[in-house]
């Protein structure tokens, strides 16, 4: 069955139109609460996070689950009410504070309330980190260059190898992925708590060099069948050249996303957004690539006058004359 991604190239694109409109409402609605697109994490606005877990060794410690609502009611008895808690874990056993910069001496005397108020905490299992905000904002400020370097990169390179318009609907199709990825962690963001840091940007990059790969692969059929069958319409070599690639993009983009959900399960809280992050961003690209890029460029082609790729573009001087 040959698939038709031209002839339906309207829904793809109202289906981008809508995942991206909702991560953008969403953005702006987590701006509108705290003052920033995404929930930051400790790397990128400094701070002291604390992470927690009841010791089940001690008799009757672990009989119930803790209780974010004790947890809160200690902070603000510690003048920490602003504070971020997350109760982790299927049996929400362990803890994950974020609040502002604490010293030594806070950080035993809030480790000691919430021990009298939830119970006894595993000593091997206490994660204490502080990041300075300046620190933080440089974290952000170099996450930032590189991706928006990487972006340069890949227009350069792509306009050498091809021509202007394959680069610019290539980025077009990259920026989907990297809307759509971060969209989806504001809407994330919004209904479940769920904070970005320095591994989110290391997934956007990494989302980019994959996404751009398999945009590539697909341009490379069309410019080859352009060169054998230049008389076709571009209509018509795009829905062929997306067709032919298509097996070899599904199944890399499923070889990938395997150990990325095996991660994502089993890999700890440490890795399971980053999994997640590429998990989306993956996804993201291979539908970017298939159904975004090379719709965009076959749209471009007819609209420019270059439907018959061998057809040189007309001048207006000999529209005129035609007419």
């Amino acid at each position: 069955m040959k698939l038709q991604v031209i002839r339906q190239r309207s829904l793809w694109w109202a289906t981008s139109g809508l995942i991206i409109l909702a991560g953008i409402v969403a953005m702006l609605i987590s701006w509108q609460q705290i003052q920033a697109p995404l929930r930051p994490s400790l790397d990128f606005v400094g701070g002291t996070r604390l992470q927690l877990e009841l010791d089940c060794t001690v008799p009757n410690n672990c009989d119930q689950p803790i209780d974010p609502a004790t947890v809160r009611q200690v902070l603000a008895n510690q003048n920490l009410a602003s504070s971020s808690i997350q109760v982790l874990g299927d049996e929400r056993r362990a803890l994950s504070i974020r609040t502002s910069t604490l010293d030594v001496d806070q950080r035993t005397q809030l480790v000691d309330s919430l021990t009298q108020n939830i119970g006894t905490f595993d000593p091997q299992k206490v994660q204490i980190d502080t990041v300075g905000p300046t620190l933080g904002r440089q974290i952000f400020a170099s996450g930032l260059t590189a991706l928006l370097v990487s972006f340069a990169g890949i227009m350069v390179y792509l306009s050498l190898r091809f021509q202007v318009d394959y680069a610019v609907f290539a980025i077009v199709a990259l920026l989907h992925d990297v809307l759509v990825t971060v969209g989806i962690f504001a809407i994330l963001g919004l209904v479940l708590g769920i904070e970005v840091d320095s591994l989110f940007l290391v997934a956007l990059l990494t989302i980019v060099g994959f996404s751009v790969n398999d945009t590539v692969v697909i341009y490379d059929r069309i410019r080859e069948t352009i060169r054998v069958n230049g008389d076709r319409s571009i209509n018509d070599i795009v829905d062929d050249a997306v067709n032919q690639t298509l097996g070899r993009s599904i199944n890399t983009t499923l070889t990938t996303l395997l150990p990325l959900v095996a991660i994502f399960f089993l890999g700890g809280e440490t890795l399971k957004y980053f999994a997640l992050a590429l998990i989306i961003g993956f996804v993201a690209g291979a539908y970017s690539s298939i159904f975004i890029a090379s719709t965009l460029l076959a749209w471009w082609r007819v609209r420019s006058g270059r439907e018959i790729p061998g057809t040189p573009v007309a001048k207006p001087q000999e529209l005129e004359s035609e007419g």
